[in-house]
């Protein structure tokens, strides 16, 4: 007898049916880690908003041909992948309609998930300002694959499996993409850590 669907699947196959509280239910649960992925992604807070929002209009439209093939979370993060990649090539056609400044400064924004400063000094905020800077720059510099699948690894909250059901590859190459990525971000951001060593 096959296992069960997870809840989220479950919840799924009820907005497939036309539920509008399932719908709000999913919405809940994964619009933070949407959201975290797709600034990740597009580092830009009010575009993040944006996106989020569309893909989630996109999964209530996509709901009638859902099935439980793979976790929901899979089905989520493949439309925001897709969603993200469209205004990335959307941006390269018309370099003049995107918002090439670099990410806003402030420390509290809610999608960087950096630690509280409030009694930091200046230039320890100065230094990690720099380090989200850096840590942006060294993820954008990754090959869309290994970005990708290093973003849904921290973000997505999804396994090595599903994330390698949702990059078409096989679960070696994803593993493989996950370390090749992290080992090249360790060594662009080694001068910018303490340590020396990605956690």
């Amino acid at each position: 007898m096959p296992a069960p669907p997870d809840a989220d699947a479950d919840l799924m196959l009820r907005v497939k049916r036309g539920d509008r509280e399932a719908f709000d239910a999913l919405m809940q649960r994964w619009q933070q880690p949407v959201i975290s992925f797709v600034y990740r992604t597009l580092p830009d807070a009010d575009e993040a908003e944006d996106l989020s929002q569309a893909v989630f209009v996109q999964l209530w439209k996509s709901a009638g041909r859902y099935e439980v093939s793979a976790r929901f979370s899979t089905f989520l993060f493949t439309i925001a992948r897709n969603l993200c990649l469209n205004e990335l090539r959307r941006r390269a056609r018309h370099p003049a309609d995107s918002l090439d400044e670099a990410p806003p400064d402030d420390e509290a924004h809610p999608y960087r998930q950096i630690e509280d400063r409030r009694e930091a000094s200046a230039s320890d905020a100065t230094q990690s300002a720099e380090l989200v800077t850096k840590v942006q720059e060294a993820l954008d510099a990754l090959p869309e694959k290994q970005r990708t699948a290093i973003l849904l690894c921290r973000e997505g909250e999804l396994s090595y499996e599903e994330i390698a059901d949702l990059l078409g590859t096989s679960l070696q190459a994803t593993k493989s993409l996950i370390h090749r990525g992290r080992e090249t971000l360790k060594a662009r951001l080694k001068p910018y850590l303490r340590t020396g060593e990605w956690s």
